[in-house]
């Protein structure tokens, strides 16, 4: 997507059968780590019965991930969090949670089964996503000339950047701006040439 990266609309779901064992998988929107364990939380009250809660999240753009975790819940290390994630980020996903919940049917299907199962079902829940391009942005602070203030308010209009907070002080001005991580360098630029220090302050939850 050229303007953002792909981040799931609403969340979905999808069920793969193997060999008696029953793989529930659950793919929602997730910008932050909380959101990510919410899903998780979900999925454990939806399936009290199921025998493990495997699952794996991207946060922020797939390229550059801030975050990324996964979980095997019980299973053989390597065969059910890895997979899930594996699939997540050969989908380029950002901003996901996914969630696979196994029903044991009493037949053990072995390392390479388990990772076929997760990976299979969590392939099947993240193709029925509808999904949505997410630009990341983050807040940036600049101290600047009170003769320098115009200059940045045009910057901003020009790069669909927003000023927040402003505060005038005896020495200058200090400016609080929210833009698209991908304007970064140009606002650096953009400050060098002209003696402004700007300190970034990180990121802040992607916007759509």
């Amino acid at each position: 997507m050229a303007d953002g990266y792909p981040t799931p609309q609403a969340p979905a779901d999808a069920v793969l059968e193997v060999k008696k064992s029953r793989f529930i998988a659950y793919a929602a929107p997730a910008a932050t780590r909380a959101a990510a364990l919410a899903c998780l939380e979900r999925a454990r009250r939806d399936h009290p019965q199921a025998s493990h809660h495997c699952w794996a999240y991207v946060l922020g753009d797939p390229d550059a991930a801030s975050s990324a975790a996964m979980s095997d819940d019980g299973e053989p290390s390597g065969t059910a969090g890895k997979p899930i994630l594996s699939v997540i980020q050969h989908k380029r996903i950002g901003d996901v949670m996914v969630v696979v919940s196994r029903y044991f049917g009493g037949i053990k299907l072995g390392a390479g089964g388990l990772v076929r199962a997760y990976a299979g079902a969590s392939e099947a829940a993240l193709s029925a996503l509808t999904l949505v391009a997410r630009m990341a942005r983050l807040d940036a602070e600049l101290a600047l000339d009170f003769a320098q203030e115009d200059a940045v308010r045009h910057w901003a209009q020009a790069h669909g950047a927003s000023i927040g907070a402003a505060d005038y002080g005896s020495a200058g001005v200090s400016l609080m701006l929210n833009l698209a991580e991908r304007d970064l360098a140009a606002l650096d630029q953009f400050c060098r040439a002209r003696a402004i220090r700007f300190d970034p302050k990180g990121r802040r939850e992607s916007k759509p």
